[in-house]
């Protein structure tokens, strides 16, 4: 059986617990920070003037060039670790540089907002349906 190809959530939505355990999820960063020898990178992004720092086990997909500074995109499931700190054991990371993040992010929202109008449901409803669904 293939694994779930994984819903656009943004960095910001992680890391405020939004996404469950387990969940397959696509999510991009800019790579600040990589250690080859504990398998782990760290995606950052600013989103409203704050900061968001994900954690990315790379253990499946190295070895690979790691370009700090460089936007990547990351395909994996939702992991915490001890003190529910997120993490996402990447199945896939692909550098990103010279893709548009801010049309990416418009472009997920449109589609959230699509779904949420063939479906019917309003906003507070397709939350709760997206942390039960994720």
């Amino acid at each position: 059986m293939l694994p779930q190809a994984g819903v656009f959530r943004f960095l910001w939505e992680i890391c405020s617990g939004e996404v469950e355990e387990g969940s397959a999820l696509r999510t991009f960063g800019r790579l600040t920070n990589y250690d080859a020898r504990i398998s782990e990178a760290i995606l950052f992004v600013h989103h409203n003037s704050i900061g968001y720092q994900l954690r990315v086990c790379t253990s499946l997909v190295e070895p690979f060039e790691a370009r700090i500074g460089s936007e990547y995109i990351v395909l994996g499931e939702m992991e915490t670790t001890a003190g529910n700190v997120p993490v996402i054991q990447a199945r896939l990371l692909m550098d990103a540089d010279g893709m548009n993040f801010p049309l990416l992010e418009h472009a997920v929202q449109e589609q959230r907002k699509y779904f949420q109008q063939r479906d019917g449901r309003s906003e507070l409803e397709t939350e709760v349906v997206n942390k039960r669904d994720v």
